[in-house]
């Protein structure tokens, strides 16, 4: 048999396969499709697909997974960061016989199972979170087996490989590993949808020599795209109100925060539309759930940060921005999860609403990248310190990082050798650590640039969807001929007075509550503190007038605490009146005042507290009192244990406190709220009963 005739059936068995996939008997794979996976099943090579959403990578691998196994080959291992994509996988894996499983943070009663059926053979696909490569049991027990073992390996979303990608994630660096484990000859294929030529050519650096790179347009047939420009925030609550119904079939609304889906779908309910808040803090069961709804189209939409990655041909028919990613690839990939598996002719709508607050977002989330190197020899010398395996929980005690940003750190420095994760937490390897402050600030540099490359494609001239392939450097890049600029695509910038009351209406009701802290944080008694356990009794359930990042009264608290800003003597006369209206719902029986001393907006906290006093008649009896100035205002902020520490030092009670009062804690800001909780705990050892604290401002 010739080489092509051996090709052309291998193709007829790779379509065969593609059939029972997609459940369609007329199926056939393109070209493009087709090489990839004749690379991969018949050559054995590393490639790299660039591909448009919705362009059928997952058919590439599920296709070449069975002609791989019927070869011989070992299981496919799939990297994924996607839960929702997992899913969705494996019930199309199962379509076409494909035996599929997961391991990830939702199956843990699981894993066990699932490890012995790949090790028995009775598993064709195995998909695996990235942060599973880095689980010292699963690393040193699994990994290996698996490396050995394993017939293709596919790394999704491999833009998350690359600093310069978009979603960079340490645990992804881990893959670099895991490729360098692999037996020669065992094919390997990263996808991506997202990856520009710098992103395209370190994927494929990483990858190893001799990488097939296919990349495709990334023109999205089947948008249309817009942009809105509304000045305010009722505006543009307003105008989804109005036109979310014209949207074709089911989608999404991203907003850029947590607080803001709970707000919007609050809204959206209220003026009768069928949505549902969905976001990173979802559980995972009602995560699942809400996903089935939006495929099913039982909800109009849900409104979702970003963790809303959808990676499943549900047929979606808009999606719109309320607010705007912080970089143009961020956007292509957002707008990605509309206008696929459309019947032919169909569209789907793109619409951004731009607003003023989206830099100071992104402002805040730039706020969070690889810490300072002095905190990072902090974290250093403390394992080494120790000498034996530290949890993340005790290094909290002395680095002032929060747990969060912690555990990112360790994941880098576990990536570029100088610790080690353990069963038991984290030790120091002893190797040599350079903190690469130039790459750091390329990265930076970087974001900066895509920053202001968003801003631009607000108000461009030029194609929308040209405009976004040309930022990840699509050589066919060229004008759409459907969106608002090149295509006659009209988006109306129309609100109705009664929407628009309406939102003002809902952005002008003051009041978010604020959860007291219920436990101290762990390993205070490394820190000469004896506090453990449950708080008690706790501060009760408190009051402020919005978060930082509301719609609404957000805005005037932003540009009240703006850095730089000169701060106000007195409380502007909305916030006074908000503070009322907050008051005349939440209805606080309270006997006493106290203030939290502010060394930046002191005046203002006096003004506040004493204007209370006058409203409620009754006494400011005191203060929760600056004591040692040399603690600098949120220090520790990032991290419990240490801002818990800082708080003790920084503030004493000077008050009167009437014996078995209620007393009413006030304060400019709430960040962290270990300054209430602290306040409320020394208040309470004065004799007070209860403890009710109210702020202006939430950060968060």
């Amino acid at each position: 048999m010739t080489g092509a005739s051996t090709t052309t059936g291998v193709r007829a068995q790779a379509e065969a396969h593609l059939r029972a996939l997609v459940g369609r008997d007329d199926a056939v794979l393109r070209d493009d499709q087709w090489r990839a996976i004749e690379e991969l099943a018949v050559h054995r090579r590393r490639a790299l697909v660039v591909q448009r959403t919705g362009w059928g990578k997952s058919a590439v691998y599920f296709v070449a997974t069975l002609l791989l196994r019927a070869q011989g080959a070992g299981p496919t291992v799939i990297v994924s960061p996607l839960l929702a994509l997992m899913r969705n996988q494996i019930q199309a894996a199962e379509r076409a016989g494909i035996r599929a499983a997961t391991i990830n943070s939702t199956n843990i009663e699981e894993w066990q199972p699932i490890q012995a059926a790949v090790a028995d053979g009775e598993i064709d696909v195995l998909l695996v979170s990235p942060e599973r490569l880095n689980n010292p049991g699963f690393r040193d027990e699994v990994l290996p087996q698996l490396a050995a073992t394993c017939g293709l390996l596919v790394v999704d979303e491999a833009h998350c490989i690359s600093d310069w990608g978009h979603d960079f994630r340490p645990d992804y660096r881990r893959i670099r590993t895991l490729l360098d484990d692999l037996p020669e000859g065992i094919p390997v294929l990263a996808t991506t949808a997202t990856a520009n030529a710098r992103v395209t050519s370190d994927v494929a650096e990483q990858l190893g020599d001799d990488v097939l790179v296919l990349r495709g347009t990334l023109d999205r047939e089947s948008l249309r795209l817009g942009v809105v420009r509304l000045p305010t925030a009722e505006q543009r609550l307003a105008w989804l109100a109005d036109h979310l119904a014209e949207q074709p079939g089911s989608g999404i609304v991203y907003c850029l925060t947590v607080a803001a889906t709970a707000e919007v779908a609050d809204y959206l309910r209220a003026r009768g539309h069928a949505v549902a808040a969905y976001s990173g803090q979802t559980e995972t069961t009602e995560r699942q759930a809400l996903e089935a709804d939006l495929a099913a189209g039982r909800v109009k939409a849900l409104i979702a940060t970003s963790a809303l990655g959808m990676g499943y041909d549900a047929p979606l028919g808009f999606v719109v921005n309320l607010g705007a990613p912080s970089s143009p690839v961020s956007y292509y990939q957002q707008v990605g999860r509309a206008g696929r598996a459309l019947a032919p002719g169909q569209t789907a709508s793109v619409v951004l609403l731009p607003a003023t607050e989206d830099r100071d977002i992104w402002a805040y989330f730039a706020s969070l990248a690889f810490p300072r190197e002095e905190l990072v020899r902090d974290t250093l010398a403390a394992l080494a310190e120790a000498g034996r395996p530290l949890s993340t929980a005790a290094l909290e005690t002395s680095v002032d990082l929060s747990r969060n940003r912690l555990e990112t750190m360790l994941k880098v420095l576990d990536v570029d050798g100088a610790v080690r994760r353990v069963k038991g937490g984290w030790e120091a390897t002893g190797r040599p650590w350079v903190y690469d402050a130039e790459r750091y600030a390329r990265v930076r540099e970087a974001r900066e640039r895509e920053q202001a490359a968003m801003l631009a494609y607000l108000d461009t001239p030029m194609c929308r969807m040209r405009y976004l392939r040309e930022q990840l450097d699509d050589p066919e890049a060229a004008d759409c001929g459907r969106c608002d600029r090149c295509g006659g695509y009209a988006v109306s910038t129309e609100v109705s007075g009664e929407a628009l009351e309406a939102a003002r209406e809902r952005l002008a009701r003051p009041g978010v509550p604020i959860e007291p802290r219920k436990l101290w944080p762990t390993g205070l008694a490394a820190m000469g503190l004896d506090l453990k356990g449950k708080i008690a009794p706790p501060a009760e359930e408190g009051r402020v007038v919005a978060r930082l990042t509301d719609l609404g009264y957000g805005q005037q608290l932003r540009a009240l605490f703006a850095a730089g800003s000169e701060p106000p003597a007195t409380v502007p006369v909305p916030l006074v009146r908000a503070v009322v209206e907050v008051l005349g719902d939440w209805r606080p029986a309270v006997q006493a005042v106290v203030a939290v001393e502010s060394e930046t907006h002191g005046a203002l906290v006096d003004d506040l507290a004493a204007g209370l006093s006058r409203y409620l008649n009754v006494p400011l009896v005191g203060r929760f009192a600056i004591v040692d100035p040399e603690v600098r205002p949120g220090q520790g902020a990032t991290n419990s244990a240490q801002r818990v520490a800082a708080v003790r030092r920084r503030f004493r009670l000077q008050a009167d406190v009437p014996p078995e009062a209620s007393v009413l804690l006030v304060d400019d800001r709430v960040g962290t709220g270990w300054t209430l909780t602290l306040a409320a705990r020394a208040l309470h050892d004065a004799g007070a009963a209860r403890v009710l604290p109210l702020a202006l401002a939430l950060d968060a």
